[in-house]
């Protein structure tokens, strides 16, 4: 009987330790039990009447734990005299690339921006020019940095992606 109830208890505590150590690896990347879909249709959902929300899904780590890979954005348009430094904005950058990043400063050229795992800030300027605007919403999803990135459905057809990627 002594024997059952040592044996429990241990399985129990390796039990816990399995779930916490998998709780901690999930918050590097949060992700949920959600499919990209559903994620995608509920963001499409929520800006659907909303002429100042737009839906982008997000590829890349520099902004995590708070989004990365599979992370869907609701991003708001505003007007780039409201930024603050701290917002997370997403906007084009010198290479036509689209890029969510937080801001950092503001200079004489515009706003400085970085990923929150980048060594070195952004090369291009935020600027009224290539803002589209200040993250809304994010839903996060149960997909992978491994996964396709073809667009099987007209949801994620309709969808641009942001880059949460290393400072250009």
């Amino acid at each position: 009987m002594k024997t059952t109830r040592t044996l429990s208890r241990l399985l129990l505590a390796l039990a816990g330790f399995a779930f916490a150590f998998a709780g901690e690896a999930n918050a590097a990347n949060p992700v949920s039990g959600v499919s990209l879909i559903t994620a995608l249709k509920d963001a499409h959902s929520l800006a659907a009447n909303r002429s100042d929300l737009k839906v982008l899904r997000v590829e890349g780590t520099s902004m995590l734990p708070y989004f990365g890979t599979g992370a869907v954005l609701v991003v708001k348009t505003l007007a780039a005299e409201k930024l603050r430094s701290g917002m997370v904005v997403v906007y084009t950058n010198r290479f036509n690339e689209i890029i969510a990043h937080r801001l950092v400063s503001v200079t004489a050229n515009g706003w400085t921006a970085a990923g929150y795992n980048n060594s070195s800030d952004d090369t291009t300027p935020v600027t009224s020019e290539n803002l589209i605007g200040v993250v809304y919403a994010t839903f996060h999803s149960d997909a992978q940095a491994s996964a396709p990135l073809v667009a099987s459905t007209s949801v994620e057809a309709g969808t641009l992606v942001a880059m949460a990627g290393p400072a250009r």
